[in-house]
């Protein structure tokens, strides 16, 4: 395959990586703004309508605007899926990933339509969340897969060393989970008369900051025995760079707690959970592909 294809290929990993991160921020916005109800109904915004019209107001524009994102996200959707397909030779793993991708569109265009007509569920709305990163994180595999397919399978990882990348891994979606149901018991429900939860906001919120303390303390150790292992500077720069985001990210939540969740810091905790995800679905497919050396072959070769 030519420097030109595997650009193409890359691009529009990073298309579908950047257009499934949009949907969640605008998404955010939606529920941030109280204009989750904007559009009362689905798939339809009004019983008469597929479009916002004057009297919605703003709220209206916002929703509509983000079902209008939807269309994007699915055109690049498609859009890599045909590339992949074209591509020579064939990429089975590649297809699957591209046509995950694709279906998961209207899949979440259908979960969106159910938190509307659940009048925003906290915990459909919440599902509907997760669902979003979990295309965030396929894009990401996508996009890795693009980007290291050449460099090798290199040596098998130590078992106990993918142990804790797996475990790091799984405390990262934990926490990204108990994300969604602090904000499904606090005051941001996307609409005034929606419902909440029903559990106590500063509970919920210390459960989460406790994950988020050994998410840290996963992450840092797995810096540390990635380094221990001799592991190449590719898989090290993933574990540093899931500790920086999770050091942001932490600093991020404890000012919006503090400061009683300005929307605008809100949003970027969004943000944040994006990048948490994509960075540790990074340092797990990093670690995968085998760029780990043993202590032995390390004393050996040192990188």
């Amino acid at each position: 395959m030519g420097v030109a294809a595997d650009r193409r290929l890359r691009a529009v990993a990073i298309a579908s990586l950047a257009a499934n991160v949009g949907i969640v921020l605008t998404g955010g916005a939606v529920r941030l703004t109280g204009s989750g109800l904007g559009c009362p109904t689905w798939p339809r915004c009004t019983e008469r309508s597929y479009v916002a019209h004057g009297e919605l107001g703003l709220h209206g524009v916002i929703e509509f605007g983000n079902r209008l994102l939807t269309v994007v996200v699915a055109v690049v959707a498609v859009m890599t899926l045909v590339v992949v397909r074209r591509a020579w030779p064939v990429d089975r793993f590649a297809r699957r990933l591209a046509l995950v991708l694709a279906v998961g569109v209207p899949a979440q265009a259908v979960l969106g339509g159910i938190t509307v007509l659940t009048d925003l569920n906290p915990w459909v709305v919440a599902g509907h969340l997760l669902f979003s990163l979990a295309l965030v994180a396929v894009s990401v595999a996508l996009l890795h897969h693009f980007r290291t397919r050449r460099d090798g399978d290199g040596a098998t990882v130590p078992q106990p060393l993918w142990a804790l990348v797996l475990g790091t891994y799984g405390a990262a979606w934990v926490v990204v989970g108990l994300g969604t149901v602090v904000t499904g018991s606090g005051p941001h429900a996307g609409d005034i008369d929606a419902p909440r939860t029903g559990l106590n906001p500063e509970s919920v919120s210390q459960l989460h900051a406790d994950f988020v303390f050994l998410l840290v303390g996963l992450t840092v150790g797995a810096l540390l025995a990635v380094r221990a292992a001799g592991a190449s500077d590719a898989v090290r720069r993933a574990a540093l760079v899931l500790l920086v985001v999770e050091l942001a990210q932490g600093a991020v939540g404890f000012v919006q707690y503090a400061t009683d969740l300005p929307i605008a810091l809100v949003e970027v905790h969004l943000l944040g959970a994006c990048a948490t995800v994509a960075a540790a679905t990074w340092l797990l497919l990093r670690a995968r592909q085998g760029n780990v050396i043993t202590n032995e072959r390390y004393r050996q070769h040192p990188l």
